[in-house]
């Protein structure tokens, strides 16, 4: 230890020794001022993610005054606007990325606007009702999940800005507030199909409201803005066939809070039709067993 001392001793100049022990003593005092930040933090802070953002402009903070002071010690003109400009830049870039990408995020949701408070909208896989958006993240109450159709979970998930730059983000009401809905209906091969997609021509003709007036008005707004044509906007019965039956799809349009409740009320009146008829039975899986020297075909 007596030689590595002699040798550091002689090795180093006294003004590089005064250098390096300035520079330990500002990586102390900033540690320790650091750290007992971050515990009065912990302590005024309950919020788990005003917490996390909190330590994170600490650190960007911590960093550059480190960076700012050590620089002062080691080079001279430090304090120059343009040197203060780049050391400020390197630590903002290394410390703050998330941070930094979050307020982009912020900006770009205040100046596009893909969405705004109360809108429907899914990105990165998640969907809900967008119920604040701040600098750093929004929030929305969850739609789906283990929840059937388009009901609420309960649960508020907030979201980082920096998605909306770097996932798809789908919106359910801006520019045109209704979405296309379809409810499938198997009727059997024996069943008079025709009969059956009369009677439902006229319940989804009957359920559904009337809303061509409004949505063409819709349409033409939003053209002004996308690329959006809609020609045929009445309810539409389509007919295919599939291996238990003829499938008869109901295609109507409704408002993306409405949906469920649409449902509900087009499966009633339909299933009260049917019971009324009986060359026409619901469509499922089943095994038939086949003889032929009994079933000659």
């Amino acid at each position: 230890m007596e030689k590595l001392s002699q040798y550091f001793a002689f090795s180093l100049s006294p003004d590089t020794m005064q250098k390096i022990l300035a520079s330990l003593l500002i990586l102390l005092v900033l540690s320790a001022v650091r750290w007992l930040t971050v515990r009065l933090m912990r302590r005024k802070i309950l919020d788990t993610a005003r917490l996390y953002h909190s330590r994170r402009v600490l650190t960007f903070v911590y960093s550059i005054l480190l960076v700012i002071l050590v620089g002062r010690v080691w080079v001279k003109g430090i304090q120059t606007l343009a040197t203060f400009l780049g050391l400020a830049s390197a630590g903002l870039a290394i410390a703050l990325h998330d941070t930094v990408a979050n307020i982009a995020g912020f900006v770009f949701i205040m100046w596009r606007k893909p969405f705004t408070v109360g809108d429907r909208i899914e990105i990165g896989g998640v969907k809900g009702d967008v119920i604040d958006i701040r600098v750093l993240q929004f929030s929305m109450v969850e739609v789906g999940n283990w929840v059937d159709a388009d009901q609420s979970t309960g649960r508020i998930v907030h979201v980082p800005n920096s998605k909306v730059l770097r996932e798809p983000t789908s919106n359910y009401e801006a520019g045109f507030e209704y979405v296309w809905n379809e409810i499938p209906v198997l009727i059997t091969f024996e069943s008079d199909w025709h009969k059956a997609k009369q009677i439902l021509t006229e319940i989804v003709e009957t359920k559904t409201e009337d809303l061509s007036g409004r949505m063409e008005e819709q349409i033409r707004r939003a053209a002004m803005k996308y690329l959006i044509f809609f020609k045929n906007l009445t309810p539409i019965v389509y007919t295919t066939v599939r291996d238990c039956g003829v499938l008869l799809t109901l295609r109507y349009i409704v408002k993306p809070r409405r949906r469920r409740g649409t449902e509900q009320a087009l499966w009633e009146a339909i299933l009260d039709a049917f019971a009324e008829h009986d060359d026409i039975d619901l469509a499922y899986p089943t095994t038939r067993m086949y003889r032929r020297d009994v079933e000659v075909k």
